[in-house]
């Protein structure tokens, strides 16, 4: 592609200095957000503690794959361009479950890349962090190559404007006239800005995020408006680009799974693939994992981020079908279709909307997954180098801060120099979805790793390392060895005919396998592969120590505190912690974060002397120097502190036997102690009912001798007198007599309310079910109160039913209870002005009978107890209670006896409404 290279008829809207001035304002606009986000970062006023920032940071996974790639695979496989965006969509819904474990791990362990992480699990392994890194890397250029080709093709196209003119093939010119050459040196300079201006312990960069999710916001809007575009206003909707398909005999065929290669293993292949990609890509690690800040976010994320791919997929199809209707001949790349269509309908701003949208979509998926694998690259390749070599003597510098900025800075320049060498050797030779699969494939192969690690604590170091291994030459084998030959630096003997000429060893056909397409050939041995061999090697090999507590720590992460064993021997002073830590990270962050640690131990941070530290505090700081050289490096340099040695590894295991067997002890106990606290809970509560059980009685029998004793001092008395007196007056005679039968009753109600409820708790009582008209029930209950509210001065009023109502019931049972409730309304209205009534509902099949008076009503705390035996209402007024508290009781037990329900509706004041229900004759 030639940098410059224009057609002579140019109109002001798409002048190459236009062009470049767009794309230098859109990027400046990213940086601006960038710089932004990191200063607010600082000043502890995050912008990305919101779960749409970090749903729209996951969408740096719609590159220009998505933006252009999709429609020119849709152009040729119809609807094969949606297991990429399916297996995303069937991942998120176990992001609840699987991503925030992950997130958990990462926080506990201070990881800082997804190398970072498959070598903390299995023993803070430099070895295995080592081969992640290179796997990464190898894996991830075909992508990166594919952005570079996607920005250089659009610029170029974009730049000939009114004309349709196709890039070039990079062999017709040289690096210095290629536009993707200065587009690659143009983004290592961003990403520098970008993700490498300074060191942070946390390996965070929210200014990044915020970008990122401001361009992949920027990337929606600009597909939208040229599919909308498209589909509405070059077309009359998707429904006439569908129909003019149909009938053309040569593309029909892509409304059909007859258009995907490969077929329906094909789309099985690449949706397996695309749900591991989502997490274990580098860069989307970083965003998902490193750059999260709120494992909360991760529950919207599931559900939103799968509402952005429908979205930005919704007119993939149209677009497409679209493009081969409009250009019927081979002479337009379906890959440029986006951008193609606008220009051939000569709507300049949309076109170069586009072209703005496929360099955010390219730039957003460039500048993360660079800075993610420049991490690795330092941390888990160059500063364990350095740090190790014994002639360099890095590890006894003072200020290492500009080394490791200055490792990242150079691995962003070479990484990108890397891809663009790919760009230029091979990616020009296939479509760009299929450059981005290749890079689906390598990076699945962490799968195995990190999923059977996080639940098999038996998953060993030696296993993962094997299985990956053997993943990555496969992948190598099948495809990454394949496109070198495709493009003609490897002889094409290699494909047709295998290594050393046997057909066995067929990269296309590996063992004789063929019939499947090239991306679902090299899923099908290499992933079985890789995760079997884990599985058996780990079977057969021991774990180290230091492999077992992580282990440990990983897979139980969400089983409270990991309890911190001290694998060091020998003395540290804090100080020489401190300046360890300030050496990476610059003296005034180091301060800051020992004053952090201070602050959470409760203590004052100038207690912090040369007093040997707890082993708490060697972790913090080998957890701080993680976040800025990763895990093996950071223990290699808490290592040249210690004037002893570490622990062997029979004194590891020695301390997790012991340990296991004290945690072991120490569950069991907790687990006697919980018991004990329950059993010593329930003791406690049954002692208090008992004690109020105890009082209650006391003032039941204080009461029911009070009552007794009444009414038999009445009868003897007045009988007394009537014995000692045969001379009294007639009328005095019968008054004296009157008042005995009237006591004489009392004894007997006082009586019968024992026995009954006596009788109804045992089980003994005698009940005669029958229909009942409840109509006529209620009133017999008026005429027997009928006498008492006359007397009082108290109105009653009735509010029933129309129609007649039936109810199996005991009739002499229930009447006794609404006359009790109807006696206790009296009792407690003030006489004269009291106001009661009865009323009868029908309710789903059921009937609900409430008695309301204007009484000075109860406390609410009185509600629940009132129906219980003993309990009594008392009169406000008087202060007095009424009755023996046997009534209400009784009530309820012959109500619940029905199978319904009595309740009290009140507050202080407003009256009382006493309800209770019953089933009608039909139940």
């Amino acid at each position: 592609m030639l940098l410059i290279n224009a057609a002579p008829m140019r109109t002001m809207m798409l002048q190459n200095s236009v062009i470049l001035a767009s794309a230098f304002v859109y990027l400046g606009i990213l940086f601006a957000i960038a710089y932004f986000g990191d200063k607010r970062a600082a000043a502890k006023r995050s912008i990305i503690s919101n779960p749409y920032v970090y749903t729209l940071s996951i969408a740096v996974y719609c590159t220009a794959w998505t933006f252009f790639g999709s429609v020119g695979r849709a152009a040729t496989t119809g609807v094969g361009f949606l297991p990429t965006y399916l297996g995303p969509t069937l991942m998120a819904v176990i992001w609840w479950i699987v991503l925030r474990k992950i997130v958990r791990i990462a926080k506990t362990q201070r990881i800082t890349s997804i190398a970072d992480f498959i070598g903390s699990r299995y023993g803070k392994s430099a070895l295995l962090t080592g081969l992640v890194t290179i796997i990464a890397v190898v894996g991830v250029l075909p992508y990166i190559s594919l952005q570079l080709k996607a920005i250089s093709s659009s610029y170029f196209i974009v730049q000939q404007y009114p004309e349709l003119v196709m890039p070039l093939h990079s062999d017709d010119f040289a690096i210095w006239q290629d536009t993707a050459f200065y587009v690659a040196l143009l983004l290592a300079a961003f990403t520098i800005l970008f993700g490498t201006r300074q060191i942070d312990v946390t390996e965070r960069h929210e200014g990044m995020v915020a970008a990122i999710a401001f361009e992949s916001l920027f990337k929606l809007v600009a597909f939208l408006a040229v599919g909308v575009y498209v589909t509405f206003g070059v077309f009359d909707g998707p429904g006439a680009i569908y129909s003019q398909i149909a009938n053309a005999p040569k593309l029909s065929h892509l409304l059909t799974m007859e258009a995907l290669p490969g077929g329906y293993s094909a789309w099985f292949s690449l949706t397996v693939v695309s749900m591991l990609a989502i997490l274990f890509l580098p860069r989307q690690f970083q965003v998902q994992v490193v750059e999260n800040v709120d494992e909360a976010h991760i529950r919207k994320a599931s559900w939103l981020f799968p509402l952005y791919l429908l979205a930005i997929n919704l007119f993939v199809l149209p677009l497409a079908l679209g493009g081969l209707l409009l250009f019927p001949g081979a002479g337009v790349d379906p890959d440029t279709f986006v951008l193609t269509i606008p220009m051939a309908q000569k709507q300049e701003a949309l076109a170069l909307l586009v072209f703005l949208g496929g360099l955010s979509a390219a730039t957003g998926m460039v500048i993360v997954a660079t800075i993610a694998l420049a991490t690795m690259v330092s941390n888990e390749l160059v500063m364990p180098a350095l740090l190790r070599s014994k002639f360099l003597h890095v590890s006894e510098k003072q200020d290492l801060t500009w080394l490791v900025l200055g490792i990242r800075r150079s691995a962003i320049v070479v990484i990108l120099f890397l891809a663009y060498l790919y760009f230029r050797l091979v990616g020009e030779s296939f479509a760009l979805v299929t450059t981005g699969l290749v890079s689906f494939v390598a990076a699945a192969q962490f799968a195995p790793a990190i999923l059977i690690g996080i639940y098999w604590t038996g998953a060993t170091q030696r296993g993962a390392l094997v299985g990956l291994t053997a993943g990555f030459v496969i992948w190598t084998y099948t495809l990454l060895l394949p496109s070198f030959a495709n493009s003609g630096w490897l002889p094409m003997s290699f494909i047709e005919e295998g290594l050393f000429g046997m057909a066995l060893l067929k990269p296309y056909a590996l063992f004789g396998l063929s019939g499947l397409d090239h991306i679902t050939h090299a899923v099908f041995w290499s992933l079985p592969a890789n995760t079997l061999l884990l599985i058996a090697v780990s079977l057969f090999s021991r774990p180290g120590a230091i492999e077992t507590l992580q282990a440990r720590a990983f897979v139980n992460v969400f089983e409270g505190e990991q309890r911190k064993v001290n694998v060091w021997r020998g003395s540290v002073q804090i100080a020489d912690l401190q300046a360890l830590v300030a050496r990476f990270i610059g003296e005034q962050a180091a301060q800051q974060s020992f004053a952090r640690y201070a602050s959470q131990q409760g203590i004052d941070s100038d207690q912090l002397q040369v007093a040997a530290p707890h082993t708490d505090l060697v972790s913090y700081t080998e957890h701080l120097l993680a976040g800025v050289i990763g895990a093996a490096s950071a223990r290699v340099m808490i290592s040249t502190l210690f004037k002893g040695q570490t622990l062997d590894i029979a004194d590891v295991m020695d301390i997790l036997d012991e340990t296991s067997q004290v945690m072991e002890y120490s569950h069991q106990l907790e687990h006697k102690t919980e018991q004990l606290e329950a059993v010593g809970k329930e003791l406690r509560a049954a002692n208090v009912r008992l004690q109020e059980l105890d009082r209650m009685k006391d003032d039941f029998v204080s009461t029911v001798s009070h009552e007794l004793r009444t009414p038999l001092t009445s009868i003897r008395a007045f009988s007394e007198i009537l014995l000692s007196e045969p001379d009294i007056e007639l009328e005095q005679r019968e008054k004296f007599l009157h008042i005995v039968v009237n006591e004489t009753e009392r004894l007997t109600r006082l009586t019968n309310d024992v026995l009954d409820l006596a009788k109804i708790e045992s089980g003994r009582m005698d009940w005669n079910m029958q229909p009942t008209d409840m109509h006529q029930l209620i009133e017999d209950a008026i005429n027997s109160v009928f006498q008492l509210y006359q007397d009082r001065g108290i109105e009653l009023h009735k509010d029933v039913l129309h129609e007649s109502v039936t109810a199996n019931i005991d009739r002499d049972r229930i009447l006794q209870v609404i006359i009790n409730l109807l006696s206790n309304a009296a009792k407690f209205c003030e006489q004269n002005e009291g106001q009661v009534t009865i009323s009868l509902k029908e309710q789903h099949a059921e009937l609900k009978i409430c008695v309301t008076d204007n009484g000075p009503g109860v406390e609410p705390q009185h509600h629940a107890t009132l129906f219980d035996k003993f309990q009594q209402v008392s009169d406000q007024q008087q202060g007095k209670p009424k009755g023996t508290g046997l009534g209400l009781a009784i009530c309820k037990r012959i109500v619940e006896h029905h199978g319904g329900h009595i309740w009290l509706e009140s507050e202080p004041s407003e009256g009382c409404r006493f309800f209770f229900t019953l089933q009608t004759a039909t139940n």
